[in-house]
């Protein structure tokens, strides 16, 4: 380790005794390090030991089985069939199979009921057991399975039918009751004081939803020029959420935020009427861009994305929301993707700012919910209107980020078909200090069988970008720093990272696979508060005070500091935050497999001091095989120190890739693992940002060109540094200099590393 690099260490308490158990702990420049004992994983960890010879081929197959079984739930494609469907009996013609003996059936359904999803070296030794081939076992399995499937749900289908009858004979009943209700008094219709509180109560809020669809179709009727078409109410309450994400530091209050979005407030009750006309306009304008092509949209050069046709747009849409401002740019892009979630799911996600904030962690940095004109019609999202504030980011410190003031927009179309859209609402109250307008921007979601979506997503804005670094200026000029590739790309990410937190049918047997269900679970939420809390620190937002360093010869640091009270996810203290962006001559995907890899981490972690590092466990959460969460121990190449916990989440998409680590105390990701509270881990992650730098290679095929010849990278670097234990602590200058220190030495490491392999 270099000299300079020391800072105050905190006393931690003591976890191991001297029978081997986890003893106690110091910190290093906010990493947790352990006192030497060489058998702390052994007989203490058990919910992640696996074997030290794990090969990384071996590694890789676990992560793409594990996947591949979450997400099929227990339904397999079919190579063949086995002999027991083998019924040709005709004398001329050969069989192809031949049928199991009762013994092999009855081996074999004992062994279903225990495992009906056997692995490789499963079936070759049922195989071997019971004198058939692996291929024919693996046969039998899949049909068994397709039999146990078709029988449930052939029993569901006759419950259901049950249950549909008694619903039905019941409706009539009702019906009939109520056609010959009468008053006992006077042998009269029954009168609104005979019913009963709930009726009563339900025909009023029948009235009140009634009032509000006439009131906004009349406004929209007499903005666009046509009646809208009024939906049916129907009786189902609202559908309750089952999606558990965290909520973004921020997303409530606008803490720390810009003078901008401090100066708004919700808007005065004379705006409304002018807002819901802006938003039933902007409305249409989306759905009608979402589902046109040419001339109105062109193909690039490249072929890899639509360019708006300016003047196409502005004879289509001649009313807008007014000029083009002065010395602003216009961004337009347009991107269609068929996600792993149903559509409802995506609509809760999108109007609910919480939810929206957290899967777009890593694009905004900011939101919050001004007020809210209307919750929707019909138990749902149809019809609801919300006021917001949102600021949008790139990860590096040196993009200035976007601040909008907009209303948002949800529409049930047909069936199956929903929109949602933004639109800026700086025409009814301008504000100069407004560098970014949100033309009507958003998605159409169309749903499509067996739970997926098909998401077309526009995004169109109005930009001053002068403030941008000449580092990024081409990337933001591309329109795919904020554009809906961006978005897109990022949405699909999130929707796989949430099929595996929902997977149930985990394979097992496997080495460093957690299959424990709350285990999984926990450790998704930890890892996701971690990426959060990392994206939250390393952009521009006007939530942060960034200071560049001068006079040290690395200028274009840049550190920020904050103090940590009473935030049982972070350690209490003065917390230094420092972050830097550089450009590589590599493509990002080589960028991201290198700083992913274990086996390479020593040549840039400095912490981590020559140790070998080994993965312990591991949660695939997606396609790619770089989407993973694992947990690593660094084994010390130093006698005197002790192994070291590392929980790390890498991810990546065709428009940006994430290294995200943060060190973890060894007790408490015990308890983690075994389904505990994630939120009282304390955590001050670090990690790695990997960006295309615009060229059109690195645009094009992005983070999924497995070549050298995408273009460059934009990597930001960033670190969270505990400097000191006492929140009232004064932050001195020696503590700069070794977080300088410290990441100026990673940063040429990094750059002498990729430079050899790019040699």
């Amino acid at each position: 380790m270099p000299a300079g690099v020391m800072v105050p260490t905190r006393n931690m308490p003591s976890m191991i005794s001297g029978n081997g158990n986890v003893g106690g702990f110091g910190t290093i420049s906010g990493l947790t390090l352990g006192q030497p004992n060489n058998n702390m994983m052994e007989g203490q960890l058990h919910p992640f030991e696996m074997t030290q010879n794990t090969s990384e081929s071996e590694i890789a197959r676990m992560r793409d089985e594990e996947f591949d079984s979450a997400l099929k739930s227990g339904s397999e494609n079919h190579e063949g069939v086995s002999g027991d469907d083998d019924q040709d009996t005709r004398p001329n013609k050969k069989k192809r199979y031949h049928r199991h003996t009762q013994h092999q059936i009855q081996e074999m359904e004992a062994f279903f009921k225990e495992c009906p999803h056997p692995d490789d070296k499963q079936r070759k030794e049922l195989g071997r057991v019971l004198g058939l081939e692996p291929l024919q076992v693996k046969f039998w399995f899949q049909n068994k399975r397709t039999q146990m499937k078709t029988q449930h749900e052939r029993q569901e289908n006759s419950q259901l039918r049950a249950e549909n009858e008694k619903l039905r004979a019941d409706n009539m009943r009702y019906r009939e009751a109520l056609s010959t209700a009468s008053c006992p008094n006077c042998g009269g219709p029954t009168a609104v004081g005979q019913m009963s509180f709930d009726e009563h109560h339900l025909r009023l809020e029948n009235a009140r939803l009634r009032e509000e669809i006439d009131r906004i179709s009349a406004i929209a009727a007499k903005y666009v020029g046509k009646p809208v078409v009024s939906y049916p109410l129907l009786s189902s309450p609202m559908t309750p959420r089952p999606l558990d994400f965290g909520s973004q530091t921020g997303s409530g209050e606008m803490y720390g935020a810009g003078e901008l979005l401090r100066s708004i407030n919700a808007p005065a009750e004379a705006d409304k009427p002018m807002i819901i006309e802006l938003a039933v306009a902007a409305m249409e304008e989306l759905v009608r861009m979402a589902q046109v092509g040419e001339p109105l949209w062109m193909t690039s050069l490249d072929g890899s994305t639509s360019v708006l046709n300016e003047e196409e747009y502005i004879r289509t849409f001649p009313r807008g929301i007014g000029p083009k401002p002065t010395g602003f740019k216009g961004e337009a892009s347009k991107e269609t993707c068929v996600v792993i979630m149903n559509h409802i799911s995506l609509v809760e996600i999108l109007m609910d700012v919480h939810q929206w904030s957290t899967v777009f962690s890593a694009i905004v940095s900011k939101a919050s919910t001004l007020d809210v004109l209307s919750t929707g019609i019909a138990g749902n999202y149809n019809g609801a209107l919300q006021v917001m504030t949102a600021e949008f980011q790139v990860p590096s410190p040196l993009v200035p980020t976007r601040e909008s003031y907009y209303v948002r927009y949800c529409k049930h179309h047909a069936e199956g078909t929903w929109a949602v859209v933004d639109v800026s609402l700086d025409n009814i109250r301008p504000n100069p200090a407004m560098r970014c307008r949100r033309r009507p921007s958003g998605c159409l979601i169309q749903e499509m069988p067996n739970g997926y979506s098909k998401v077309t997503w526009i995004e169109h804005v109005e930009i001053d970008d002068r403030g941008v670094h000449n580092l990024y200026k081409q990337l933001v000029s591309s329109g795919h720093a904020f554009g809906a590739k961006r978005w897109i790309a990022t949405l699909d990410r999130q929707c796989e990272r949430l099929a595996s937190l929902m997977a149930t049918n985990i394979p097992t047997g496997d080495a460093g696979v957690i299959t424990n269900q709350d285990g999984r679970k926990s450790m998704l939420k930890l890892a996701e508060r971690m990426v959060i809390s990392f994206c939250a620190g390393v952009g521009a937002s006007t939530a942060h005070t960034w200071t560049t360093l001068s006079g040290t010869g690395a200028d274009d640091v840049r550190v920020m500091t904050r103090k940590s009270v009473d935030d049982p996810g972070r350690p209490p203290g003065i917390v230094l935050s420092a972050a830097t962006s550089f450009w590589l001559p590599v493509s990002p995907k080589r960028v991201f497999d290198f700083l992913r890899d274990e086996n390479s981490r020593n040549e840039w972690d400095i912490l981590s001091n020559g140790g070998v590092v080994q993965e312990m466990a591991h949660i695939a959460n997606g396609r790619d095989t770089g989407n993973c969460v694992s947990l690593l121990r660094v084994n010390s190449a130093n006698s005197s120190q002790t192994n070291m916990l590392i929980l790390q989440e890498s991810c990546t998409d065709p428009t940006a890739s994430f290294v995200i680590y943060a060190p973890v105390d060894v007790v408490a990701m015990n308890v983690v693992l075994n389904g505990g509270d994630p939120d009282y881990v304390a955590l001050l992650p670090s990690g790695f940002a990997i960006l295309p730098d615009g060229s059109s290679g690195s645009t094009g095929s992005g983070m999924a060109d497995a070549g050298g010849s995408s273009g460059g990278s934009l990597l930001t670097v960033a670190f969270q540094i505990l400097v000191d234990s006492v929140p009232t602590a004064k932050l001195s200058l020696g503590s700069v200099a070794t977080v300088n220190n410290l990441i100026a030495c990673t940063v040429e490491r990094i750059k002498a590393s990729l430079s050899c392999e790019n040699a």
